[in-house]
């Protein structure tokens, strides 16, 4: 069974903890990329009008990627990380979740955060994507530890 930990990260924090990851379980690990990266202004999440805090307000919004698609036919797992944003996904995510096919896969997802909880974004990704195998996750805000799932 081949893995893959995919990862948005803003800052470097989940860029790290989805290395680690990726060691834990023997997974190969792939960067989302927006095609337009994001400015410290853009991320500013006290500015109403903010990139990040406009693509937030907007649940259809879907910020362009580097990589349209990404090759995922030889994984049987694929983890997708990224830090919480609004109490749910960066909208770069369901970009990527609905730009691949992630049909028949095993889907964990993890996250960091500076103080809100991983649960109401796994639930919004299951609702979003039912047809998903989404079985779940872990906060990864300390010291990665084995498999999440």
């Amino acid at each position: 069974m081949k893995k893959l930990v995919a990862y948005y990260s803003a800052s470097g924090v989940t860029a790290r903890k989805a290395k680690d990851l990726a060691s834990e379980v023997g997974a190969d690990v792939y960067e989302i990329v927006p095609a337009q990266k994001y400015t410290s202004a853009d991320l500013d999440w006290t500015n109403r009008k903010s990139r990040s805090t406009l693509e937030m307000r907007d649940p259809s919004s879907r910020p362009e990627l580097a990589e349209k698609t990404t090759e995922l036919s030889g994984y049987d797992t694929v983890y997708i990380g990224f830090p919480i944003w609004w109490g749910v996904a960066p909208r770069v995510i369901n970009t990527f979740i609905e730009n691949n096919d992630l049909a028949g896969k095993k889907i964990g997802i993890f996250a960091t955060s500076g103080g809100t909880g991983i649960s109401a974004a796994i639930k919004d990704l299951q609702k979003k994507y039912p047809d998903l195998d989404i079985c779940g996750g872990k906060l990864l805000n300390g010291s990665v530890k084995g498999d999440i799932l």
